[in-house]
């Protein structure tokens, strides 16, 4: 059901500090009155200080360096909004009261928050508005082949670098280090080099990685690097983050970590 984004933006209070945020966990816990759920259940309770939140002191100063062509590729694919979350990283602030309260409300079977007398869950519309990512439209549906190839990284980042100590440097098992990525962009800056559309296609990667697909240690999946390279032709990746949103929603509901 589509919402108008005025209305929407109304219905979410001010944030008024963290004393506020922990009575508002507490009303929310007790709505959430549902046998066996995770809030009577302390062995699935996620508490602050078992999840750490992985450091990235490289991300703000590589972002800085970045060259105004790389910076206007990135505002072409639509990450105008992700790229300023990036370059204020540093400064976000995390009310794990409040992000409890929701896993807590979060049905894993439906996709849905439940309260006493209603349910209710996140739409793409929203947040699409939310991130600022290009808005998916009915009638520009495209014919998607389906293909059973595997998903190979290095062709995808052999774009950005073709020397195979980067590559095996950028790559492990089934993820991406976004580290390595970033020394990269780094280097070629400060090198000063014109080749800014692998530059922007890199920082992404890293800003992507980092806001939309996070994982632990700085590292993203093949999957998901796949899904950012597909920004710079054109496609859409509104479903894509919000599924990646769900399936964390899911995993922290049931005891597991949450990282998105």
């Amino acid at each position: 059901m589509k919402r108008n984004y005025l209305a929407f933006a109304e219905d979410i209070p001010a944030y008024s500090g963290p004393k506020a945020a922990r009575e508002t966990y507490a009303d929310l816990k007790q709505l959430s009155a549902i046998p066996g759920y995770i809030y009577t259940r302390p062995e699935l309770q996620i508490l602050p200080g078992q999840r750490r939140f992985s450091k990235m002191p490289w991300l703000v100063p590589m972002l800085e360096l970045l060259p105004p062509m790389s910076i206007g590729h990135l505002k072409e694919w639509g990450l105008s909004t992700i790229f300023v979350l990036a370059k204020n990283y540093n400064k976000l602030v995390h009310v794990w009261e409040s992000v409890m309260a929701m896993v807590e409300l979060w049905h894993p079977q439906t996709n849905s928050f439940i309260f006493p007398e209603f349910e209710a869950t996140i739409l793409l519309e929203e947040l699409e508005i939310m991130l600022g990512l290009p808005r998916y439209q009915r009638g520009e549906e495209f014919v998607i082949p389906y293909t059973m190839d595997q998903i190979n990284s290095w062709s995808i980042l052999a774009y950005i670098t073709t020397k195979k100590n980067d590559l095996y440097s950028m790559t492990s098992g089934m993820h991406v280090h976004l580290l390595p990525i970033a020394q990269w962009i780094t280097s070629q800056c400060k090198r000063k080099t014109t080749n800014y559309t692998a530059i922007a296609k890199a920082a992404a990667i890293c800003i992507c990685g980092v806001i939309l697909f996070p994982e632990a240690d700085g590292a993203i999946s093949y999957g998901n690097l796949s899904i950012i390279d597909s920004i710079s032709e054109g496609m859409k990746i509104g479903q894509a983050v919000l599924g990646f949103l769900y399936a964390d929603l899911t995993s922290a509901a049931l005891g597991g970590p949450f990282y998105g």
